[in-house]
């Protein structure tokens, strides 16, 4: 498996579109950048077909150290939760790769 980096994607992006590399990757950290805004307001980021980001509220609770047994308290904290979508889970998953390919019907 290979690691994709952002400066990986803005390059392919940059030679797709014809622009520059500097220019792609502006708009990339605008975009990750109001991503994050929204999610520090609490809002839900829906991405047709790509996914949904959302907050979840993680309850306070007690935690055990495992190498000493001690009890820890952890804090109640929000977490960043991601549901894939349709087509994510289709083309990741293997499963029907070859339907998102055919036209819908209706």
């Amino acid at each position: 498996m290979q690691t994709t980096t952002k400066r990986d994607l803005c390059e392919k992006i940059a030679r797709r579109t014809d622009n520059t590399h500097m220019v792609v990757k502006k708009i990339i950290q605008m975009f990750l950048d109001d991503i994050i805004g929204e999610l520090a307001q609490g809002n839900r980021i829906e991405l047709r077909d790509f996914g949904v980001f959302e907050i979840r509220k993680r309850a306070a609770r007690k935690a055990r150290n495992p190498r000493t047994g001690e009890v820890a308290f952890v804090p109640a904290k929000n977490v960043v939760v991601f549901k894939v979508g349709k087509l994510m889970r289709e083309k990741v998953g293997g499963q029907a790769a070859d339907q998102t390919q055919q036209p819908s019907q209706g």
